[in-house]
C-alpha cells in the first residue's frame, strides 16, 4: 500500500503534505493571497509550484497532494516528477469530482463544478492518467457530502474497486457541517467483501473539529486520514489568527501556522496533515508545526475557539476567491 512508505519515513515531516490547491490556477480561498502571489500567469504558478515542491522535497515531505480541479496543477506536479527521478519514494494523491470552469480568470462566474456522477469519474480519471501516468498513488472523490450520489452508486462503487484492483488506493474527501455522518457513510460501503475506501481527507482544525470521532473511527477500521484546511483557509495563520493562538505562537518561540498544525499532528488519528502554502517562506513556518510542543493549557486555550459547525461553514463559504 502506497502510505505503507510514509510509516517507514524517518524525518519529522515525513507525515506532514503539501497541497496544490493554492497554487494550481490564479483564484482560490485563502486569506492573504494578494501578498503571496503577485503575478499568477500559468508559467508564474509553474514556477511557483516547482520551488514549492523543491523545498518540501528537501525538507522531508512524501506526500503532495492535487485535484483535478485545482486547475493545471496536476500539469505541474507531473512536471515535476518527471524532472526529479529520485523522487520515487513521495507519495501523490489526486481527486475527481470537481470540474475546473474559471479559464484562468480571477473574475469567474464559478470556478469549478461538482459532479460524482460515472461518466465525470470516467473522464476525469482518464485526464489524469494522461498526466500522472503510474505514479498515481491515491484518487478520491472530492468533497463528499451525505447527499452526495457517490454513497449510493453501485456503478461507481465497482469502478472503484476496478481500480483498486490496479494497484490505486481509493478514497474520498469531505467538506461541509455533516462531514462525520459523511464518513461514516462511506465507511460502510464494501466492495468484494472488503471496505471499499483506504483513506479519508477531512476538513479539521482548531476552530473546525467536529468529525474529529469520525475521523478517530476511520483509523481504527485502517484507513489513512488526511487532514486538510488545518489553517482554516488563512484564518488561523499570521495577523489573522485569534489572539490565543497568537500568543501560543509568541510563548512557543513559533508562529500561529505551526501551533495551527501542531494542534492536528497531536491527534492519534491523523495520518498526513497537509500545509497549502503559497510561498517557500510559508511551506518553511508551516513545518515548524512538526516541532512544536502543546502543554495542556496551551490545548485548552485552542479547544476553547471551536465554533459551531454550521458557523464555521457559513463563514467559509463567504471568503471570497481571491
Amino acid at each position: 500500500m502506497p502510505f505503507a512508505r510514509l510509516a517507514q519515513a524517518t524525518t519529522p515531516t515525513a507525515h506532514l503534505g503539501l497541497g496544490l490547491a493554492a497554487v494550481g490556477r490564479p483564484a482560490y480561498i485563502t486569506l492573504g493571497r494578494d501578498a503571496e502571489l503577485p503575478e499568477r500567469t500559468p508559467e508564474a504558478l509553474r514556477a511557483r509550484t516547482h520551488e514549492l515542491l523543491d523545498a518540501a522535497y528537501a525538507q522531508g515531505v512524501r506526500y503532495f497532494d492535487t485535484a483535478r480541479s485545482y486547475g493545471r496543477a496536476e500539469e505541474f506536479l507531473a512536471e515535476w516528477l518527471g524532472a526529479h527521478p529520485e523522487a520515487q519514494d513521495v507519495v501523490i494523491g489526486s481527486k475527481w469530482g470537481y470540474t475546473y470552469t474559471g479559464e484562468w480568470r480571477m473574475d469567474a462566474e464559478a470556478h469549478e463544478v461538482k459532479d460524482h456522477g460515472t461518466a465525470a469519474y470516467d473522464r476525469q480519471l482518464a485526464e489524469t492518467r494522461e498526466l500522472l501516468g503510474d505514479r498515481l498513488d491515491l484518487y478520491q472523490i472530492h468533497s463528499v457530502t451525505p447527499d452526495s450520489p457517490a454513497l449510493t452508486d453501485t456503478a461507481l462503487h465497482a469502478r472503484l474497486a476496478e481500480l483498486a484492483g490496479q494497484g490505486v488506493t481509493v478514497g474520498f474527501s469531505t467538506s461541509g457541517p455533516a462531514q462525520a455522518e459523511a464518513i461514516r457513510a462511506a465507511l460502510a460501503i464494501t466492495a468484494d467483501g472488503g471496505p471499499l475506501f483506504r483513506t479519508v481527507q477531512s476538513t479539521y482544525n482548531v476552530l473546525e473539529p467536529s468529525a474529529g470521532e469520525a475521523l478517530a473511527e476511520a483509523h481504527d477500521a485502517g484507513l489513512t486520514v488526511i487532514v486538510k484546511e488545518a489553517m482554516a483557509n488563512g484564518r488561523l495563520a499570521g495577523t489573522h489568527a485569534p489572539e490565543a493562538v497568537r500568543e501560543i505562537a509568541g510563548a512557543a518561540g513559533s508562529t500561529p501556522d505551526a501551533v495551527a498544525l501542531a494542534a492536528v499532528l497531536r491527534q492519534p488519528w491523523a495520518g498526513v496533515v497537509l500545509s497549502g502554502a503559497a510561498t517557500a517562506a510559508e511551506l518553511h513556518t508551516n513545518l515548524l508545526g512538526a516541532a512544536v510542543d502543546l502543554d495542556g493549557d496551551q490545548l485548552a486555550r485552542l479547544a476553547a475557539l471551536a465554533e459551531e459547525p454550521e458557523a464555521y461553514w457559513r463563514h467559509r463559504s463567504g471568503l471570497p476567491w481571491s
